[in-house]
């Protein structure tokens, strides 16, 4: 009995032996393939729906033939060329630059200052844009003649049976020549927890609207946004 106890104890040691270390083996292959991913995931996750990706896209809208990189494009669903119904985007301001990681505070919206503007291309949606729909539409909205805002614009309230609760519209002075710059915004009080309270749309390309949201506070830099929003329309629409 103590010979044949002696010759079976080594097996089974031996067995309880091999299924440990197969254990061990399995787990630190689980751990190197979490180590792994953790690596390629992580940054992705990081990234919140956000791509550093600057490959060129040729979005077609209309006759409209738009040429956007990926990283300016706001939703991974619409980072592809072809035919679309319209394309939105966000802008890191002043440079007009998509997303990077050195912007990552400012496009989640955790900056010290509120430097992001939202656009959208999309066909037009009326036979005039918002400078064109200040006389004839909301200057008979507003409750009155309105404040003076920053750099020369007039802020005007909307009456609160307007349709517009809580809003006000903002108008520049009218110069011989040239459209008023016209934008309606979120007011003061509201602005404040707002990423993007005030909203602008112009015409550009072929029966093309091009709307962008901002911080209420660029309204001091209205002149300098205006000219680069019109500027950023003509350089991404091909011909």
């Amino acid at each position: 009995m103590q010979t044949s106890t002696h010759r079976i104890e080594p097996f089974v040691a031996s067995a309880h032996l091999k299924r440990f270390l197969c254990l061990a083996a399995a787990v630190a292959a689980l751990s190197l393939m979490i180590a792994v991913a953790g690596r390629f995931l992580g940054h992705t996750i990081a990234l919140g729906g956000h791509t550093e990706d600057t490959s060129l896209r040729e979005i077609v809208i209309g006759n409209n033939v738009l040429e956007l990189p990926s990283n300016m494009i706001r939703f991974g669903k619409q980072r592809r060329s072809g035919v679309a119904e319209r394309v939105d985007l966000y802008l890191h301001w002043p440079d007009m630059q998509g997303y990077k990681a050195e912007f990552i505070e400012d496009f989640n919206g955790l900056g010290t200052e509120k430097r992001i503007v939202f656009a959208t291309f999309e066909p037009r949606a009326t036979s005039h844009d918002m400078s064109g729909r200040y006389g004839p539409i909301y200057s008979i909205l507003t409750s009155g003649p309105g404040i003076t805002g920053p750099d020369d614009l007039t802020v005007q309230p909307l009456r609160a049976d307007s349709g517009f609760a809580n809003e006000e519209v903002v108008v520049s002075p009218q110069r011989a020549g040239q459209d008023s710059f016209v934008a309606r915004c979120l007011d003061a009080e509201i602005s404040k927890n707002n990423l993007a309270s005030c909203q602008r749309d112009i015409f550009v390309g072929e029966d093309l609207q091009l709307t962008y949201r901002f911080p209420r506070e660029l309204l001091k830099d209205w002149r300098q946004l205006e000219q680069q929003m019109q500027g950023f329309a003509k350089a991404n629409i091909k011909g």
